[in-house]
């Protein structure tokens, strides 16, 4: 099983009333969310942990995650508030603001966290849920705690607009990234955490520091996968652009996928990943972010649709 590990939140859209007036509407998301949602739809045994609220905007994403087959077992039930996210687009492009103060899943305390089972292979963390505590000071314990036993995934997924205290989300990022075996991240956010330092400079980094596999996403421009011992490219697929919401995530989920599907999520397995197992996780990644992106919002694929 892969549990993933973070935020669910309700997106607000901007929409057009039937008269033409200016609107918003919800949406299900969040980034750990989307992962979980995605995973799910491609017939991965997934779990979500996290704080959800239990008014009714908490129960739009309980239903979602049922929907698309999602464990929720892990998940730690709460009378606050869910976290809301009113979103403008920009070309294509997702610009956020965010009411988070004292919700669900920001108040996550490592006493709400259950027992992870023996047969979980990978937790996957990352996005604005590292930043505040006491959700992030609880979730880095529960990876820590869990580093030797499992596969650890983030993508640290950078939401600038939340971060108030720069140099002490930079030390936590720091910190999870020295213990994770699989890293996701998009060439903004690594410009942004290490501003001014080449790409594989930070990447040969990582992977001296005991990662096994980091891919770096360049939107359009495709992806490259980097091992100890190689890397690869993989191009985008092409397809008419509706929005990139979800686009990231839904990747991370496809490279998961795949690797699970290889029976690969283990130390010794993922240490010894071959060119030919690499390359269909990733063609898999891309062609599931492909169809998120050719649809509006955080919409991943069905594995029928793959």
């Amino acid at each position: 099983m892969i549990i993933c590990c973070g935020e669910a939140l309700i997106d607000f859209f901007p929409a057009k009333t039937e008269t033409g007036e200016n609107a918003f509407q919800p949406f299900n998301g969040g980034s750990i969310y989307n992962v979980a949602i995605a995973l799910g739809r491609l017939g991965r045994e997934v779990g979500y942990l996290g704080g959800i609220s239990e008014d009714f905007f908490g129960q739009m994403l309980l239903e979602g995650l049922k929907a698309s087959q999602v464990d929720l077992s892990f998940i730690a039930k709460s009378e606050r508030a869910t976290t809301l996210a009113f979103v403008q687009l920009t070309n294509g492009q997702p610009q956020y603001v965010f009411l988070d103060e004292m919700s669900a899943g920001r108040m996550l305390e490592m006493g709400q966290i259950p027992s992870i089972p023996d047969d979980t292979t990978t937790l996957h963390f990352g996005s604005f849920s590292l930043i505040h505590d006491p959700a992030g000071a609880t979730l880095e314990a529960l990876a820590l705690q869990e580093k030797n036993d499992r596969i650890i995934s983030l993508d640290p997924n950078i939401r600038p607009s939340l971060v108030v205290n720069r140099d002490e989300y930079l030390l936590r990022l720091g910190r999870m990234l020295g213990i994770a075996d699989v890293i996701k991240i998009s060439d903004e956010d690594l410009e942004w955490i290490y501003p001014g330092i080449a790409p594989q400079t930070v990447i040969e980094q990582w992977l001296a520091d005991g990662a096994a596999l980091v891919v770096l996403t360049r939107g359009g421009a495709g992806a490259t996968a980097f091992t100890k011992s190689f890397q690869i490219e993989q191009p985008v697929q092409k397809v008419t652009v509706a929005d990139t919401v979800g686009a990231g995530d839904t990747f991370t989920a496809g490279l998961l996928a795949s690797l699970d599907r290889q029976h690969l999520l283990g130390k010794d397995r993922l240490a010894a990943l071959t060119r030919e197992q690499l390359s269909k996780a990733t063609r898999l990644a891309a062609k599931a972010a492909a169809i998120t992106v050719s649809r509006p919002g955080a919409n991943p694929p069905w594995e029928s649709e793959i």
